[in-house]
Parts: C-alpha cells; sequence; structure tokens
C-alpha cells in the first residue's frame, strides 16, 4: 500500500523517467475491479483525455500520487501498484490503466484490494476531503510538521478514547501515514499499537515524534520499504521489523517472537518485550 516513503520515491522515478514522454493512447478499467474508483465512474473517457498529452511532473501528496500532464491530472491512492515498463517488455493481462508513449514504453495501473485511479483536468472540480487534506496539511519531513504540530495531535481530545494506533494512522490526521509505516515507528518508540494515546507519558510522546520523523526518513532514503514495489518493480531497501516478512521472527533487539494480532481492522505487528501491552 503506498505511504509516505512510497509516494515521494514514486514521484522522484517519474519525474527521471517519464517526464517530457507523450502518451500515444490510454486504456482504462482494461479489466473490471469492484473497488476500484475511476472520476465519475466514467473509464471510458480517460482514453480522450490523456491523448498526446505530456507528463510534467509528479507529486506526493501524504499516501497519494499526483501524475501532472499538460491540463491533466492522474491521481493514484494509497491501493494501487504503478509500474513502468519498457518498449519490449510484455504487458501484464491484468490492469485497471494503461498508458502506453509514443516511445512504445508504458506505464500500468493495478488495484490490490481497493484504490482511486482519478482521472481529471484542470477544470474539473474533483471535491475529495482526503485530497484536500493530503495538500493542505505539511508533509512530515517539512519544518512545518514541527514538535508543536505534532503535540497538538496528539494532545487532542480525541485522544482520550483512540489507540495510538487509531490516532496516528487514521482519519489523515498525518496524510500518508497508515498501518504500514507505522509498525516500525512504534517499535522504535517501544509503544505497543493497543495503548490508549492518553496514557502516553510526556517522555513517551517525545520518543514518538523522534521516532516518527527517522525511520520515515530512513525509508525514504532506501527507497521504500521492502514489503512494496517502486516504478521499475524492484522492491524497497529499507528491511522492515514489523511486517508480514518478520512475523514469527525473532525481535532483533530482544530476541523475542515478534507476534502478529487483528486489531482495528487490519493486522498489527510488536514484540511482546520490547512494547508490552
Amino acid at each position: 500500500m503506498l505511504e509516505i516513503p512510497e509516494t515521494m520515491n514514486l514521484s522522484n522515478q517519474i519525474r527521471r523517467t517519464l517526464t517530457g514522454k507523450r502518451v500515444a493512447w490510454a486504456k482504462a478499467n482494461g479489466s473490471e475491479h469492484k473497488f476500484t474508483w475511476y472520476y465519475n465512474n466514467d473509464p471510458e473517457k480517460y482514453s480522450e483525455v490523456l491523448k498526446d498529452k505530456i507528463i510534467t511532473d509528479a507529486l506526493p501528496f501524504g499516501g497519494m500520487l499526483e501524475v501532472q500532464l499538460e491540463g491533466v491530472k492522474l491521481l493514484f491512492t494509497d491501493g494501487v501498484s504503478l509500474k513502468y515498463l519498457e518498449k519490449a517488455e510484455k504487458r501484464p493481462l491484468k490492469h485497471q490503466l494503461i498508458i502506453e508513449f509514443e516511445d512504445k514504453s508504458a506505464l500500468t495501473a493495478t488495484v490490490q484490494m481497493y484504490g482511486g485511479v482519478w482521472c481529471f483536468t484542470d477544470k474539473d472540480i474533483f471535491d475529495n476531503p482526503y485530497y484536500a487534506a493530503a495538500k493542505e496539511k505539511p508533509c512530515v519531513f517539512s519544518d512545518s510538521f514541527s514538535h508543536e504540530y505534532f503535540m497538538n495531535i496528539i494532545n487532542t481530545p480525541e485522544a482520550e478514547k483512540l489507540s495510538i494506533k487509531a490516532l496516528m494512522a487514521t482519519e489523515q490526521r498525518i496524510p500518508g501515514l497508515g498501518n504500514g509505516v507505522l509498525q516500525d515507528i512504534l517499535w522504535s518508540a517501544r509503544i505497543n499499537p493497543r495503548k490508549k494515546a492518553y496514557t502516553l507519558k510526556s517522555q513517551e510522546k517525545e520518543k514518538l515524534y523522534l521516532s516518527l520523523k527517522t525511520v520515515l526518513k530512513s525509508m525514504y532514503d532506501q527507497g521504500g520499504r521492502d514489503t512494496e514495489k517502486d516504478l521499475y518493480g524492484n522492491n524497497g531497501g529499507y528491511k522492515t521489523i514489523l511486517s508480514k516478512n518478520t512475523v514469527a521472527s525473532p525481535c532483533p533487539a530482544c530476541g523475542q517472537t515478534i507476534i502478529k494480532e487483528n486489531f482495528l481492522g487490519g493486522s498489527i505487528y510488536y514484540c511482546p518485550k520490547c512494547q508490552p501491552k
């Protein structure tokens, strides 16, 4: 799933690889997917809108990736996998969007569980609250995402009834910070994901802020997590400590077995010794 490290790295790769390429043809909804969202539920128009447009830029907005073309925007959400294909590479049989450029290279978008593949012009009104929040709120790596800004999130009245997982990884309080990257952030801060946010001591809050900044930077610097793929189909270089890749493995800090549990509609991973309930 696309989260902060992945959208930032994908945007860099798209700028380097796709900027200046002109669209020869495009097709959306080539493989019907029940939980793929298209702009105005009308993927048939994508071909006409994208044809002959040149890619000009790519921008990360939290867990969303915006690819800019001449007068057109493509917006992908966290459930979308993007793949760049050279001229001679075989195209996948299933995809929710394929764009072929004049040089015969291509970009494909496939949706895993669910995801948005939105295509709209600069004149269209795209009213999506998650997109708006991701554009308005500061990036974790910016100066605007200060210690004070983070403490306002942690000390919000909602903290009295939410777990730290729910507080940090839902409702776009920190756009692009989802359950995936949160696992290693909490492990680094030695905080259990079930822990009620209001019970955090000042020292724990300070450590959480530091972990948030350092872990996400490490993920970004290494090209994303090893559980996710980049534009060229390669796994990220950051080795996750807590993920599907490490469940039942020994914790690198204490040797205890890493546990997986269901919580709040998803999976959580933690070390029972380093992150006690």
